[in-house]
Formats: C-alpha cells, sequence, structure tokens
C-alpha cells in the first residue's frame, strides 16, 4: 500500500507563518496591555488577558489553514461547533476585547498586515481616549433605604416627610413583613442631596418610626444605626 503524502502548504511560505504568528502576538498584546490599564473594577483576571494574546495568535493560524478553500472552512466549522466555554463573561466590555483579538487575528492570519496593525492601533486609541476621558459616564448616584416600622401603623407620610428633606428623589420599591408579621419592612430607591449625609437621614428616619431599624445602602458602603 502506497501513502502519498502531499506538502498542502503551497499557498503560503514559512515567512508568511511567522509574519502572520508574530503580528498577531504583537497586536495581541498590545491589546491586552489596553484592557489591563483601562479595567476599573475588580474582576481583573490575568488568565483573561493572556486568552485574548492565545485568541489572537489562533485564530491567525486558523485564518492560514482555511486559506481560500471553503471545503476546509466548513470542515473546521463543524470541528470547533463541539467547543463549549461555560464561563461566563464578567463584563460587557470584554466580550468587545474578545471580537477585537479574533478580528485581529483574522487580519494577521488572511495577511492583510496594514490593515490588522492599523484596526488594532485605532481601537486601541478610542479606548484609551474613552477612559482617559471618562465618556457616557453618568453621575447619577443612588442609595436604597430600608426602613423597618410596627405592623399595623402606617409610617408612610412620616418617613415621605424626612426623605423629602433630605432627597431630592425617591420611589417606593417594594414592602414585606418580616419577624412574624411584627414589624413592615419597606425599601426606598432615593438620590441624596448636595450635602446631606446619609448618618443624618437614618437618624431622622429613626425619630419619626419609634427607633426602628433603618439601613441606608450607598454603593458598597452601609450606614446601618
Amino acid at each position: 500500500m502506497n501513502f502519498d503524502l502531499q506538502e498542502l502548504s503551497g499557498t503560503f511560505s514559512v515567512a508568511d507563518v511567522v509574519a502572520a504568528m508574530a503580528l498577531s502576538f504583537i497586536l495581541s498584546t498590545v491589546i491586552g496591555y489596553t484592557y489591563r490599564y483601562t479595567h476599573r473594577n475588580v474582576s481583573y483576571s490575568q488568565s483573561y488577558v493572556q486568552t485574548l494574546v492565545i485568541v489572537g495568535m489562533i485564530v491567525a493560524l486558523i485564518m492560514l489553514v482555511v486559506g481560500s478553500n471553503l471545503a476546509r472552512a466548513f470542515s473546521l466549522v463543524g470541528a470547533l461547533s463541539v467547543v463549549r466555554f461555560r464561563n461566563a463573561v464578567k463584563e460587557t466590555r470584554d466580550v468587545g476585547f474578545i471580537f477585537l483579538a479574533m478580528a485581529i487575528g483574522m487580519a494577521c492570519g488572511a495577511r492583510f498586515y496594514t490593515l490588522a496593525a492599523v484596526g488594532a492601533v485605532v481601537i486601541c486609541v478610542v479606548v484609551l481616549v474613552m477612559f482617559k476621558f471618562n465618556w457616557f459616564a453618568l453621575n447619577v448616584q443612588r442609595q436604597v433605604v430600608k426602613v423597618q416600622v410596627p405592623a399595623g401603623e402606617d409610617y408612610g407620610p412620616a418617613i415621605s416627610d424626612v426623605l423629602i428633606k433630605y432627597t431630592s428623589e425617591f420611589e417606593l420599591v417594594s414592602t414585606e413583613t418580616i419577624r412574624g408579621g411584627a414589624l413592615t419592612e419597606v425599601f426606598y430607591t432615593v438620590r441624596m442631596k448636595k450635602g446631606a449625609e446619609p448618618g443624618d437621614l437614618v437618624s431622622a428616619l429613626q425619630e419619626r418610626t419609634s427607633g426602628q431599624r433603618v439601613t441606608v445602602l450607598t454603593g458598597y458602603d452601609t450606614t446601618d444605626l
């Protein structure tokens, strides 16, 4: 039995492979550093950034394998369709960086080197500009006020009077009974007036609610008296 081993890499040279791999690595690294520099929250993951670099290079390699062969492209789609990812993406912007790394890898693998370089630089600059000037930020800080009052009595007007004094706007979110119906717990979302302190709001509400428990939640900080 004779085996005919045919070299299928005639559509690209070793130089093409080196150029695609090297450029996808460099540009994906730039994307990774841009992500790290502009990341704000505590959910930063080193493995995610490393994955961006790996994804860029893998997609470039896949594009070299596919080339202009439709049969090969459909075969790869079928093979990759069995892959399932269970990790949830923590932030919406993380998805954008994944697509950016994939797009750069596709451009490098298709040997559109200028397009890959210009695209990566321009998009990273846009991300840096948005981060530097804090574009689209919504400077509206709202708090959650939780008030416990004895059941069977209407403390709504008294609570509203206090909220009108210390907040610029408020909205009743929910009302529920606790401790076997002995207490009623009401939740409000509020926007504090400039200069008003959560502690003052808590003290004023306790005066109107017979000293019952009042909680003000502000982001990650809690004033609980």
